[in-house]
């Protein structure tokens, strides 16, 4: 079942948050994920946004688990970490068509 990574955060420091795109996209590749969405000047229509918004496709929950396990990406991670505040990150599960 394809799942959808959703996340939104705040950018605090622009130049260490630039490092971090082109380490994740070779990853996300190899998981199989394809980056939908990706926008730092989301217009918000209830709430708050956040500086960074994204949505990214994976063909499984399992693969994006992976992926986020992945002993790679847990020194990609650590750019993020150091960049940027306030994350929510989540799974979403695809709606299962009915034939």
């Amino acid at each position: 079942m394809i799942v959808y990574y959703i996340n939104s955060y705040d950018i605090e420091d622009e130049a260490e948050f630039e490092k971090y795109p082109p380490k994740v996209r070779p990853l996300l590749e190899k998981y199989g994920a394809e980056v939908l969405a990706s926008d730092t000047n989301a217009l918000p229509v209830e709430g708050t946004a956040r500086k960074m918004n994204a949505i990214i496709k994976f063909p499984s929950l399992e693969a994006a688990l992976q992926c986020y396990n992945d002993p790679e990406y847990a020194a990609i991670k650590e750019i993020r970490h150091r960049s940027v505040k306030n994350c929510t990150m989540v799974l979403v599960k695809a709606f299962e068509k009915e034939l």
